[in-house]
Parts: C-alpha cells; structure tokens; sequence
C-alpha cells in the first residue's frame, strides 16, 4: 500500500525533476520539443531514481556523524571535483555540444580566478555577490553575468540534489542586474543586393567562398554549424534534410534558385568528408565577414546600449562590425517575415517551436512592411 506522504514525496520529487530540465534548456536558450522534453524528463528521472537507491543502500549502514559529513561536499570530494563530476555527468546525459562544455570551462576558470579555494558554504549571499563583483571588475557585461549565474545555480542545484552540500542560498538569493533586449541585426533586402552584386577586388579573391557560405545561410536559414556540416547526402530532390548541430532538429527545407545558384557553384569540387560548401572556422569567417561588408559599404551606423553594474554603456559601430555567421540566420527569418510568409512556416525551416523566441523577428517584420507601405505616398 502507497501511503499519501510517500506518493506526496514522489509527485513533489516529479516536479522538481521537470523543474531542472525546464532549467537546463532555458539555460541552453533552447526549446524543447515534446519528444525531447520527454526524453530528458526520463533520464533525469533514470538518473534520480538511481542515485537515491544508491544513496539509501549506503546510507543505511552509516552513522549520524558519517550521513553529516556525506552531506558537507567540502569535506568529500572537494568543490572542484564535484565540478568536474558535474560536467561529466550532464554533459553525457543531455548530450551537450562542444559549446556546452566550452561554457562551463570558461566558468569554472572564473570561478579559480576568483577563489581557487572555494566551497559549497561560501555561496552565502555575500559570496554570491562578491562572485557578481568580480565578474563586473572584469569587464563583463550584466546579460553575461546573468549566464554565468544561470549556470553556476544549475551546478549548486545538481550538488544540492545529490547531497553534496546543505547551502540553498542559491535558490532565493537572485540579485537583480539592469538588463536591455539584445538588437537584433540583420542585412536589409537593399543590404542583401548589395552584398550578392558586389564586385569582390582581385585582391580580396579569398573572400568570394566566405561571401557564397553567408549568403546560403541568409537564403536557407541554417546556423553556421550546420551549413559547416552540410554534406550531399543532406540534399535530396530540392530539399535540404539535415539534423540540427545545435538543438538535434530534424528539418527539411526547400531549396530556393538563390540557394541552388551556390550548390552549382561547387557540384564539381570536391571538399573532405563530401562537404558541400567551402567553410572555415567559425572566428575566421567572422573576421573575413567584416571586411567584405566594409568594403561593400554595408557601413550604416548601429547603436547598442548594455551595462555593467548599474553603468550604462552606449556604443556606436559600423554595421559591419557587427555582422556575424548568425546574422545569416537571422537575415533569413526578418526577410521571410517581410515578404508576408507565416511565423508558423519559417518556424517549420528555422526550427523554432515557439513564438516566443520569434516575437522579436515579428516585430521588425512589421517596422519593415510600414516601410513599404509609406512608398505608396510618394
């Protein structure tokens, strides 16, 4: 027989592990579908379940004194070891990507940085905010500092959860940073002529395959990432079929001419692993992206506003400064918007599964199509 308090503890415990895996994805700015959500609900729960029956089959041969010093992190492992158990572990059951782990490496760097003796018990409020305080000398940005928090609370809550430390501060203690709405760039229907016409100097020839691979992301909506992955076998009959690098997506999208036009360009040249387009590493294309669109004169001036701390910070650049791989994407999905096609189809191409993370593409959509309606009164 179930008594009440015990299917209590299990539907409590159920939410708890919804909770972490909501937090996981919102921490990896990713939207679960529901096949993904169900999959990752059940390997938390795996992973619970089986943890607990560890944890009662070992502790019930323990004494008062031994379950305390279980439960003082500190006094086990050591901080940095838990770390390490954490990353391990996580990273093979969400399947992290490389960026994933290169997010955590570059906190548990900070977290040396800051205190290479650290413990679960300095994360009181005042460690937090000394923590906050470092960041912030160092010249981060507040929306940074909010990631690196987002992720240093998912590592206290998973020790929490295991036992590894008695310190909740985390969970109540959210100091607020003043924050604005990252803008959104993206090239306009003009800027995009602009860049297919432009007639690349001899000496820039190097440039022409950077300008081919960016272009294909604005005409396909596809991440650096996986126009880097992209092989033969990926295209079938017109389409493009591909599981995402990022969000494991399963997508198919049509090929349009502008598309096909660069595919042509490389159908007899042969690149390792049946690679489809000329790609380089992603810092690199960066780097080449803005010198191509500063020699197009794609050089209008862009203003940001961020801070850090309670400083406000405006910052004035050139367009080109700013255009990235993932402007591509982003290219795509307001020049899709704009031209009257449905949220819920350039979702179906982009992989998006909720309006949320569209809304700010909408928005300037409409700013785009008031433009065009204003060429009526002249």
């Amino acid at each position: 027989v179930v008594m009440a308090t015990d299917l209590n503890d299990q539907l409590s415990q159920m939410l708890t592990d919804m909770i972490a895996v909501f937090r996981e994805y919102e921490l990896l700015n990713i939207v679960p579908t529901v096949p993904e959500l169900r999959n990752s609900f059940t390997k938390q729960r795996s992973s619970h379940i089986q943890t607990a029956h560890q944890s009662k089959k070992k502790d019930s041969t323990l004494t008062v004194q031994q379950v305390d010093k279980k439960r003082n992190g500190t006094k086990d492992k050591g901080f940095w070891k838990y770390f390490d158990e954490f990353v391990k572990v996580n990273g093979k059951l969400n399947d992290w990507t490389s960026a994933t782990y290169e997010k955590f490496a570059a906190l548990r760097n900070h977290l040396f940085t800051f205190d290479n003796k650290l413990t679960f018990d300095k994360f009181d409020e005042d460690g937090i905010a000394n923590f906050i305080d470092y960041l912030g000398k160092k010249g981060m940005k507040n929306s940074t500092i909010n990631k690196q928090l987002g992720f240093l609370r998912w590592f206290l809550r998973w020790c929490y959860e295991k036992g590894y430390h008695t310190n909740h501060t985390f969970e109540y203690y959210k100091p607020k940073l003043k924050n604005t709405t990252k803008r959104v760039v993206f090239l306009t229907a003009e800027e995009l002529n602009t860049l297919e016409t432009f007639q690349i100097p001899d000496k820039y020839v190097a440039l022409g395959p950077v300008r081919d691979v960016f272009l294909f992301t604005c005409y396909t909506g596809l991440r650096y990432s996986d126009a880097c992955n992209l092989t033969w076998d990926d295209i079938h009959n017109g389409k493009i079929e591909i599981v995402t690098v990022k969000t494991s997506d399963r997508l198919l999208i049509e090929i349009n001419s502008k598309a096909q036009a660069i595919l042509d360009k490389y159908t007899e040249i042969h690149f390792p692993n049946m690679k489809v387009l000329p790609v380089v590493s992603n810092q690199k294309m960066n780097k080449h992206l803005h010198t191509l669109c500063k020699l197009a004169g794609i050089d209008e001036s862009i203003k940001s506003t961020h801070y850090e701390g309670n400083k406000r910070v405006d910052e004035v650049h050139p367009k080109y400064e700013l255009i990235g791989t993932h402007c591509g994407r982003r290219t795509f999905i307001c020049t899709a918007l704009a031209k009257g096609i449905p949220p819920s189809v350039v979702m179906k191409w982009t992989g998006h599964s909720d309006y949320k993370a569209m809304k700010p593409y909408i928005d300037i959509a409409d700013e785009v199509k008031s433009e065009y309606m204003k060429q009526f009164d002249q």
